[in-house]
């Protein structure tokens, strides 16, 4: 088969998260192109359409029939994704799935299956790595900048998606448990349980967490059915232990911040606007680094994970944030979650389910999607 010299996409769900990170940057790469796209809410799709080309798909099947499409971007709610990626596998398109890939640990894991046996890439959206302080930590981390870690604490936390996502409200399906799964763990903090084993270099082995809906009201003015709030605490497999906040109530701004405790100093991200990565050493030394700002909700920064993507499948490499990567960071989620709800610290199970049903869950999603 020849070499591929553009990915042609099909992209399903035309919300926010597709607006701005993947149809934008998808249109600004000569290497790719959209194809197809697909909303259920068909007025979403033609804004899309309208703003970086394609044409809209009158279904799912459409998209997943294409000869003309290589690859798909699964832009959905949480709910949908395991069931999209497994049927374009078996449709043989590649896949780039929003995070959290999926709402249970058994979907994940036939994800992963499903993309093996057809051969063909499954990368997560976990867009935080790429951005420019987190590249920068990395490298000063691997360095020994601040010596041997110790502890860390990291948030992420924000007013909420009501005000961000195409569903402007409190009808959103962020707020909806069916849809969702979790809340302010899945949408903000699934990506700091990726990030910092991604910047350690370690994965994370215990969670204990406080989950609970403390503020958010859903359009009946009931409190919203996933959390709101989490705090949790964290120890890595090399024995670092630290904390993640997650939190749909910061109404006063954005905090997108960590900061790492190590023998020789501390690392802080995020905090300085002017300089956005600091070193804080024992010897009283403060050493500063421009580098760039991580994109908020209101001020975009390019997250460089559809380019990384197109660049995999042009160059037949395996997606650094695949989905293995994609799995462990929602089982750390799922223990925080199991925590919350017995009050005993969790493991988290870094290795994938047995895929007993793989070949039922594909066929039950191909059937659906043919029928939608």
């Amino acid at each position: 088969m020849a070499a591929l010299e553009k990915v042609r996409f099909g992209i399903f769900g035309a919300g926010s998260i597709a607006l701005f990170r993947h149809a934008l940057e998808l249109s600004q790469n000569p290497a790719a192109e959209i194809v197809l796209v697909y909303d259920p809410i068909k007025a979403r799709a033609e804004y899309l359409v309208s703003r970086f080309g394609g044409t809209v798909a009158t279904s799912e099947e459409e998209i997943f029939a294409s000869k003309k499409i290589d690859a798909v971007v699964v832009a959905t709610p949480n709910s949908e994704h395991a069931r999209l990626t497994i049927a374009a596998f078996a449709a043989g398109k590649h896949v780039l799935c929003e995070k959290p890939m999926a709402t249970n640990l058994e979907d994940a894991a036939a994800m992963i299956a499903a993309g093996k046996k057809a051969g063909k890439k499954l990368m997560i959206g976990h867009n935080q790595c790429l951005m420019a302080p987190h590249l920068k930590a990395k490298k000063l981390l691997q360095e020994g900048i601040i010596g041997d870690v110790l502890t860390f604490r990291t948030s992420f936390c924000h007013g909420g998606p009501e005000g961000w996502s195409q569903d402007n409200g409190p009808h959103t399906w962020f707020f909806k448990k069916e849809k969702a799964y979790v809340g302010s763990m899945g949408d903000l903090g699934v990506h700091k349980a990726y990030l910092i084993p991604w910047l350690l270099g370690t994965d994370i082995a215990e969670a204990g967490a406080f989950i609970a809906t403390m503020h958010k009201k859903n359009e009946k003015g009931k409190p919203i059915t996933v959390d709101d709030n989490a705090v949790c605490i964290l120890r890595m497999a090399n024995g670092i232990i630290g904390q993640l906040t997650a939190s749909w109530t910061y109404y006063g701004g954005e905090d997108n911040t960590t900061t790492f405790i190590g023998t020789k100093g501390r690392m802080v991200l995020g905090a300085n606007p002017d300089y956005q990565v600091e070193v804080f050493l024992g010897n009283g030394e403060r050493v500063l680094y421009k580098v760039g700002a991580v994109a908020t909700n209101t001020v975009q920064v390019k997250s460089g994970i559809p380019d990384l993507f197109v660049d995999s499948i042009l160059d037949d490499f395996e997606p650094p944030f695949d989905g293995l990567k994609g799995y462990k960071a929602l089982a750390a989620v799922v223990a925080c979650m199991n925590c919350a709800e017995t009050g005993q610290i969790s493991k988290v199970n870094n290795v994938p389910v047995p895929v007993k049903a793989a070949a039922a869950a594909k066929a039950k999603a191909t059937k659906k999607a043919k029928k939608a």
